[in-house]
């Protein structure tokens, strides 16, 4: 492909060749997660990917080219430097003209992901409709972005800091099927059953590959949703997550946090009033979805 797209050639080599490719988001290391740590679950999270033969490809901004497969170096810029900016799918071109390095979103990874050829993508948490959108109209631009690309995402639900029924009730609207691995209780990102149901639920990679299959012959574009939530044991205490949250949402309000603000503040609360435990759990949903997605991707190459 020409153009400001660079893909690397080993994920072009794979995607022309019918392997298995598993797209990667840079955001989680770039803002998600605290340094050194951000670069040990990037790094691992590839090795991972490699460990199951499937190629990895994460995808960010360098010095203003959207990249489809960083290399290491390129990750552990991305990890470690200042002034590396968040970057949906709008504001991919502007980064590109002003040469910004940047972590790609849901949003962005996904148009991406797609445009380079890459048909699955793992993430840890979707964007969602932020509480209080009915006068705020806060809806991650994720939904959208996903309606309109035939991938698979492998994700632990929304956080749960969104407004899960709105969420599921948008995703519906704008025809997104979701699935749950194994399951029929949604997730919510740090719990495993955010108490709201979803219809299907599916037993192994091959079904997933099989129905995403069975879209594409239909000309459906829409990305199929797979909600995979982490074992029950290794998640936050549902009763310790709904105290936290609540105080969480109570501080926002006073101290009259709003908008693209909110999400960040909430998050680095959870860690501060967990003592760092909803890190470990973030950590553990993304293993699992990196996992899973490898093996989804197996499928889909016909080796699983």
């Amino acid at each position: 492909m020409t153009g400001p797209l660079v893909i690397a050639s080993e994920v072009q080599a794979a995607v022309a060749a019918g392997e298995p490719v598993l797209a990667l988001e840079s955001t989680i290391f770039t803002h998600g997660l605290p340094r050194p740590r951000n670069l040990d679950v990037a790094l691992e999270a590839e090795a991972r990917v490699r460990a199951l033969g499937v190629v990895p490809a994460t995808i960010g901004l360098i010095d203003g080219r959207p990249t489809v497969g960083l290399t290491p170096d390129e990750i552990e810029r991305l990890g470690t430097a200042d002034g590396v900016v968040k970057a949906s799918v709008r504001d991919v071109p502007v980064a590109a003209v002003k040469g910004l390095s940047a972590g790609t979103t849901v949003a962005a990874t996904a148009y991406l992901a797609a445009r380079a050829g890459v048909r699955v993508f793992a993430t840890g948490g979707l964007g969602g409709v932020h509480r209080g959108a009915a006068t705020s109209f806060d809806e991650s631009a994720d939904l959208p972005a996903l309606a309109g690309l035939p991938l698979v995402v492998v994700s632990a639900g929304v956080k749960s800091i969104l407004d899960i029924p709105l969420t599921l009730e948008r995703l519906e609207t704008l025809g997104l099927a979701v699935v749950g691995y194994r399951t029929t209780d949604y997730p919510g990102f740090y719990v495993a059953d955010s108490g709201h149901d979803i219809e299907y639920a599916v037993d192994s990679p091959a079904e997933i590959a099989a129905i995403a299959r069975t879209r594409d012959g239909l000309g459906i574009a829409s990305t199929l949703l797979v909600a995979n939530p982490l074992p029950a044991e290794r998640e936050l205490d549902p009763a310790e997550h709904d105290r936290v949250l609540g105080r969480a949402l109570a501080a926002a309000e006073a101290q009259e946090v709003s908008g693209h603000d909110t999400t960040p503040f909430l998050l680095d609360f959870f860690q501060r009033e967990t003592g760092g435990r909803s890190l470990d759990v973030n950590v553990e949903v993304y293993r699992g979805n990196v996992d899973l997605g490898a093996r989804i991707a197996l499928a889909l190459a016909g080796d699983a």
